[in-house]
């Protein structure tokens, strides 16, 4: 039984309750994002939903089971998280860091297969890293940096990527490539993948599955087409917009209410 979803999951930080009762199934082979304003609980969810929070009440649940209950290495093999902002020792090269992605599959002598190296030869030519494979991952671009890390998840051949804020950093056109590299790989391998974003037009453009996170549970989630309505924008980040159609790909597109030059008294804020 291939799925991820969460049971009454509650989570918190010491007193303060993060996410209560949270009922959540992860759609197989799409592209799930969450949504949601700042302090919502988007990335303490998904840090439960790849093992790193455990939960107050309730649990998480991989391939019918509890993912607590598996082992680190288990886990890995099916789940692979790459958290925001993530670091790499100094000197590092590329090819080190995404060989790094085939340790859960090592035996207990540490042996290095075959197939080691053909999943980590094709986890760098899926992200176009082949040509950087020798150079330091702290001299790479943010775009070229990020492109290594999601090679090295790939690299443990999981069916399940989980993702927190991918583009945070990135400029606009680092942030597109990113994107649809993982697009890519969603159409043409049928992963899982799972991200955290804030660009909500990017997020209706990209993903197949959106949930909006408000006051500790879920309230509202489906296709961008359905989730992302003025009403939502509203409750949830508190915001008046105009919900119209992006030009070039038929998503909803969102235009925030506020202040700016050739204001008119309709869309003052």
């Amino acid at each position: 039984m291939n799925e991820l979803l969460t049971n009454q999951l509650s989570l918190s930080y010491g007193d303060q309750l993060i996410i209560e009762q949270l009922n959540l199934h992860i759609p197989k082979g799409k592209i799930t994002i969450l949504v949601g304003s700042n302090g919502c609980g988007k990335s303490t969810l998904l840090k439960s939903l790849c093992r790193l929070l455990r939960p107050g009440k309730g649990n998480v649940v991989l391939d019918g089971q509890d993912i607590f209950k598996m082992s680190t290495k288990a886990v890995a093999r099916k789940l692979a998280v790459l958290p925001q902002g993530p670091t790499a020792p100094e000197g590092l090269t590329v090819s080190q860091l995404v060989r790094q992605g085939r340790y859960p599959h090592q035996n207990f002598m540490g042996q290095w297969t075959r197939q080691d190296e053909e999943m980590v030869q094709k986890a760098m030519e899926d992200t176009n890293v082949i040509s950087i494979a020798d150079r330091t991952v702290d001299s790479l671009s943010g775009g070229q940096r990020q492109r290594a890390w999601i090679a090295m998840t790939l690299a443990q051949g999981t069916e399940y990527l989980l993702l927190d804020e991918p583009t945070t950093y990135l400029d606009l056109a680092h942030q597109i490539e990113v994107l649809d590299l993982l697009y890519d790989l969603n159409a043409r391998e049928g992963r899982t993948i799972v991200m955290v974003l804030h660009d909500l037009n990017l997020s209706c453009r990209y993903g197949h599955h959106m949930v909006a996170l408000s006051n500790r549970r879920v309230y509202a989630e489906g296709a961008p087409e359905e989730v992302m309505t003025a009403e939502t924008v509203r409750k949830v980040f508190h915001l008046e917009c105009e919900i119209s159609t992006d030009p070039l790909f038929g998503t909803p597109l969102l235009i925030p209410h506020g202040r700016g030059r050739n204001m008119t008294p309709a869309h003052s804020g």
